[in-house]
């Protein structure tokens, strides 16, 4: 009796904490790219056109690392604060898939498990490739 409390206290909690969490990265991410974009509007209304032209002449750019995002943050780069708020966007996805999965293992339900764990070792593998290349 005591374990099947328990089990429906946890079930609640996961059932209450995803969509709060999932809404809190969504309004975080929203307002991180508000700020990102309105800064760029004022500081800098030219970036992404002659970043556009360069990639047209082929000059790529080299990715940024995260340790040089932070410090274009603290800077007040408007790209770096920009692309934070989509790296912090594309969080959404990942937690609701791993609360996802999360739920179905401890229902024991083996065959969402499987298919849960394909989708979330695609997503944190695109992510990585995504950083990498």
């Amino acid at each position: 009796m005591e374990t099947s409390i328990q089990t429906g206290e946890e079930d609640r909690i996961l059932r209450t904490w995803t969509p709060l969490i999932l809404r809190t990265i969504l309004i975080l991410s929203s307002v991180i790219l508000v700020v990102g974009v309105a800064q760029t509007i004022v500081k800098a209304p030219g970036f992404y056109v002659q970043r556009f032209r360069a990639i047209q002449q082929g000059h790529l750019h080299a990715g940024e690392s995260l340790a040089t995002l932070a410090a274009g943050i603290r800077h007040g780069d408007s790209h770096a604060i920009t692309t934070i708020g989509l790296y912090v966007l594309t969080l959404v996805p990942l937690v609701r898939v791993a609360f996802t999965f999360i739920l179905f293992l401890k229902e024991r339900d083996f065959v969402y498990v499987t298919a849960t764990a394909y989708v979330l070792a695609g997503l944190i593998a695109g992510m990585m490739l995504g950083r990498i290349g």
